[in-house]
C-alpha cells in the first residue's frame, strides 16, 4: 500500500509563504508528477512529504496514518535525488544495501534485496565497482536501486534526470516507466521537463506560486486546461494566446489555439502574415509568423515544409480546437 493524503499544507520561510494550503490525494500505485515554474514550491512540497522540511501547518497522511511529526526514516518513503548522493568509497552493492545495513537488516536479506533490485536495473555487472567507475546513467540507476531495496510505501523522485544528457534522459525515463509497471508502486516525481511529465505520469499536478492550478491526466491538462496558466505552461511549443477582441470573438477575453491546430497556405486563409523564423526539425516544422489579425503566432506543421523568413502566408485556425478564457483567465467550457 502507498496512498497519500495532503490536507491544507502550508510552508513559510519567515514572511514568505511557499506553499499556500495544498490539498491532494494520491491513490495506491499512482505515478504522480509535480510540475511548475522555478520557485512554484514543487520541490518544497516533495520535501514536506518526505519529512525533510517541516510544514508550517497541515496534515500528511501515508496509508491513512498521520506522519506530520514522524521523522523521515520512519515514514516508509525512499527518495531519489538529482545528485545521486552515492558514497564514493563504497561499491555499488554496498551503496544499495547501506540503508538496510544501518537499519539492522540481516545480511542474507540485504543480499537478496540487492540482487533483486540489481537484476531489475541491469546492474549485476557493476556491483563490485565504485561510483567513479560508472556513467551518470548507471549512477542514477544505483540511486534508484538503493530506493527499491527499502521496499518503501512511497518513492519520491526530485528531478532525477536533470544531470543526464538528452540520450540518457530518454533511456532512464523508459527504465523508470518500466520499473513503475513492474513494481506497481506509488511514485511522486518532481520535474521541470514537460516531456517527462507527459510521458510518465498517471496524474500531473500543476503548481504555481505555492498553489495547485490543476490536477489531471496528461491529456486532460493538454486538451482541457482549467485556466490561462495551465494552457500556457503545458505544451511545447506553447499555446498561442490571443486577445479575443482582435479576432472578433465575443463572450471571451482570450482565445487559445495550439500550434498544431493551425494550417498554413501560400494562397488564402483567415490570418495573413509574414514568416519571421522557421525551425526545421525533420519530423516537424515550426513556423513563427507575424499576422495582421492575431499578432505573433506559432504554427506547428508535421513533416518538412519549405517556408522561409519573409514569406507571405495565410494561417487558418481550427475553430473546433479553440480554447476560450474569461477576464479572470478561467476556461469557458461549453
Amino acid at each position: 500500500m502507498g496512498s497519500l493524503q495532503l490536507k491544507s499544507i502550508r510552508k513559510a520561510f519567515g514572511d514568505h509563504e511557499v506553499l499556500k494550503g495544498i490539498d491532494l490525494e494520491v491513490t495506491d500505485g499512482e505515478f504522480v508528477i509535480f510540475v511548475g515554474p522555478s520557485g512554484c514550491g514543487k520541490s518544497t512540497l516533495l520535501r514536506v512529504i518526505a519529512g525533510l522540511e517541516d510544514a508550517t501547518s497541515g496534515s500528511v497522511r501515508i496509508d491513512g496514518a498521520e506522519v506530520i511529526n514522524t521523522p523521515p526514516a520512519k515514514r516508509g518513503i525512499a527518495m531519489v535525488f538529482q545528485s545521486y548522493a552515492l558514497y564514493p568509497h563504497l561499491t555499488v552493492k554496498d551503496n544499495m544495501g547501506l540503508g538496510l545495513k544501518q537499519a539492522g537488516t540481516e545480511k542474507t536479506e540485504i543480499n537478496s534485496r540487492v540482487a533483486k533490485a540489481s537484476g531489475m536495473l541491469s546492474l549485476d555487472p557493476y556491483l563490485a565497482r565504485r561510483p567513479a567507475e560508472l556513467s551518470g546513467g548507471q549512477r542514477q540507476r544505483v540511486a534508484i536501486g538503493r530506493a527499491i531495496v527499502r521496499e518503501p510505501k512511497l518513492f519520491l523522485f526530485d528531478e532525477p534526470l536533470s544531470n543526464l544528457d538528452a540520450a540518457l534522459r530518454v533511456q532512464t525515463r523508459l527504465e523508470i516507466a518500466a520499473l513503475h509497471r513492474r513494481l506497481k508502486a506509488t511514485m511522486i516525481y518532481v520535474t521541470h521537463d514537460q516531456v517527462e511529465a507527459m510521458t510518465l505520469a498517471d496524474k500531473i499536478v500543476v503548481l504555481n506560486a505555492g498553489a495547485i492550478e490543476q490536477v489531471g491526466s496528461p491529456m486532460e491538462l493538454y486538451n482541457k486546461p482549467a485556466n490561462l496558466f495551465v494552457a500556457g505552461f503545458i505544451g511545447s511549443p506553447q499555446m498561442n494566446l490571443i486577445e479575443a477582441s482582435r479576432l472578433n470573438e465575443p463572450g471571451a477575453s482570450t482565445i487559445g489555439i495550439r500550434p498544431e491546430h493551425i494550417t498554413l497556405s501560400s494562397e488564402s486563409g483567415d490570418w495573413k502574415g509574414r514568416v519571421e523564423h522557421v525551425e526545421h526539425l525533420g519530423a516537424d516544422t515550426i513556423v513563427y509568423m507575424d499576422t495582421e489579425s492575431a499578432g505573433l503566432v506559432t504554427v506547428r506543421l508535421f513533416g518538412e515544409h519549405p517556408y522561409a523568413p519573409d514569406d507571405i502566408v495565410f494561417a487558418t485556425p481550427d475553430k473546433a480546437n479553440m480554447h476560450r478564457f474569461d477576464e479572470n483567465g478561467r476556461t469557458i467550457f461549453g
